[in-house]
């Protein structure tokens, strides 16, 4: 791995966490404060402490964006919200549906940037993946985001913001019906652009919006986590905001996630495998979700699958097995449908819980791990490590 690589993953826990916010606008945004920033805020500009719990919950559970709307609030508070306040999210440039129904929005974070969110729709539930960062510094292998490099984060309202414009975009703003009654939205997942737990403040302020019963009520269960193994962070989420926790493996051994997951040359496999141990005493979920993306030929043998039985023998887990979803200039390939079939079946022999992800959306480019739009290639991997043929691999046995 090259060294400005590393020099910016050793940086990144700290640089990242309180990495410089967008100049504040003259009015405040109301869409990342919690339900106590807004009391204080509402307190301050001398009104009730009541007024705050109604105005959280149109802006929330509503989804109302004009102030004017918001009935039951006195005129004069009004005044004040439309001359003081804003309800601001990312402007939207893209909104592409899937034929399978796949919806993915691209918003504009300004400077050149942009973030994705998808919305999955299915029989019993509809996901929806949202971004914390523009771009990404984990730089894994496989994943298109990391290929942009990292940009900045993105803050608490930019990432409350991505649910409050897809209830919007799914449902409408109602007046008169709490949104919470049409769960178009069931389950949120950190897994769009970006690594959450390098953006912590924004993530833990935008869970604990999400969680709150005065505005998207969601269950610690159906909101999840997705981490590359930043292990100090995952000790903080443990204590702070508990929610289902996953964590993107894809190698059973330190030698090949190193090339991987760079994250893993300062967090090893052991170290990852403590974190999970200590998370799952407080986790909502008696379980760790590993996230494998299946790389033909470099992670996907018999051999290897044996060997992630025996380095997860200790966390109680589930495998959500991903069908690589190749982009221009990864030098990687997807692992044959027979050959994701064998490796599943090694880890259900063992008593593992497995599940092939079903790829979805990615003929709007939606699918797990396409998610960076068109952007130009800041990293330069493809100049820097243009195969991966130059690891030594174990192969398929």
């Amino acid at each position: 791995m090259a060294a400005a690589v590393l020099d910016q993953l050793n940086s990144a826990d700290a640089s990242l966490l309180d990495s410089e916010r967008p100049a504040e606008a003259a009015r405040q945004n109301l869409i990342g404060l919690s339900l106590t920033e807004l009391t204080r805020w509402v307190v301050d500009h001398g009104e009730k402490a009541f007024r705050a719990r109604q105005l959280y919950r149109w802006i929330h559970q509503r989804g109302e964006a004009e102030f004017d709307a918001m009935t039951d609030l006195a005129l004069s508070l009004r005044a004040l919200l439309n001359e003081r306040a804003m309800l601001g999210t990312s402007p939207v440039t893209l909104d592409h549906t899937s034929q399978d129904g796949t919806r993915k929005w691209l918003l504009d974070v300004g400077q050149g940037n942009a973030v994705e969110m998808v919305f999955i729709p299915e029989t019993n539930r509809g996901t929806l993946c949202i971004s914390t960062q523009a771009g990404c510094a984990v730089n894994c292998r496989f994943c298109s985001t990391g290929k942009q490099g990292f940009a900045r984060n993105l803050s608490a309202a930019e990432v409350i913001g991505q649910l409050w414009h897809a209830r919007r975009a799914l449902v409408g703003p109602s007046a008169g019906i709490n949104l919470n009654v049409d769960r178009a939205i069931t389950n949120v997942v950190f897994m769009g652009m970006g690594e959450p737990l390098q953006n912590y403040t924004a993530t833990l302020a935008a869970l604990r919006v999400m969680l709150d019963d005065d505005a998207y009520g969601l269950s610690r269960r159906r909101v999840t986590v997705s981490t590359s193994g930043v292990v100090p962070m995952m000790d903080r989420l443990r204590e702070d905001c508990p929610t289902a926790l996953a964590v993107s493996l894809h190698a059973p051994t330190d030698e090949l996630r190193d090339e991987l997951v760079p994250l893993n040359r300062k967090y090893p496999l052991r170290e990852l495998m403590a974190a999970c141990q200590r998370y799952l005493e407080r986790s909502p979920r008696d379980f760790i979700t590993f996230e494998y993306c299946m790389l033909d030929g470099v992670n996907d043998s018999d051999l290897q699958a044996r060997q992630l039985v025996e380095l997860v023998r200790e966390v109680p887990c589930k495998f959500n097995l991903i069908p690589f979803n190749p982009f221009p200039g990864s030098g990687l390939k997807k692992s044959s449908r027979e050959r994701i079939s064998a490796f599943a079946q090694i880890l259900i022999d063992a008593g593992i819980v497995t599940t092939v992800r079903k790829t979805r959306g990615d003929d709007i480019d939606a699918a797990c791990g396409q998610l960076a739009g068109e952007v130009q290639d800041r990293t330069r991997l493809a100049e820097r490590q243009p195969v991966l043929a130059p690891i030594r691999l174990v192969g398929r046995i």
